[in-house]
């Protein structure tokens, strides 16, 4: 299938910026979604922002605006540059990608897979 490696979480103050990247390897050319969910403490997860192969892009109402998706499709990248950060945007972010295939049966294969997560914490 495919595996996800996240990179770029970290300490920032509100109002600052980070790039958050992620690195797919495996089956990458069945990716149909690729993008970024976050949990916070006591929450559950939920999406931030994905990008379909397609091009097609959606946000999270609460980073419409602050937060921008982007792939590089040759590279098997995808990024998430979050600007204008707020202490509510503090959580762990997690990749994921799903999609599907034949595999060698010639029978469909349907996945979502997971990075492991990058801690983001916004505060002064």
């Amino acid at each position: 299938q495919v595996q996800l490696v996240e990179s770029g979480g970290g300490l920032v103050q509100p109002g600052g910026s980070l790039r958050l990247s992620c690195a797919a390897s495996g089956k990458t050319f069945s990716i149909s979604d690729i993008g970024w969910y976050r949990q916070a403490p006591g929450k559950e997860r939920s999406l931030v922002a994905s990008i379909t192969a397609g091009g097609g892009i959606v946000y999270a109402d609460t980073v419409k605006g602050r937060f921008i998706i982007t792939r590089d499709i040759d590279k098997n990248m995808v990024y998430l540059q979050m600007n204008s950060l707020k202490p509510e945007d503090t959580a762990v972010y997690y990749c994921f990608a799903k999609g599907g295939y034949n595999n060698d049966e010639d029978a469909p294969v349907r996945y979502k897979s997971w990075g492991t997560g990058t801690q983001v914490q916004v505060r002064d």
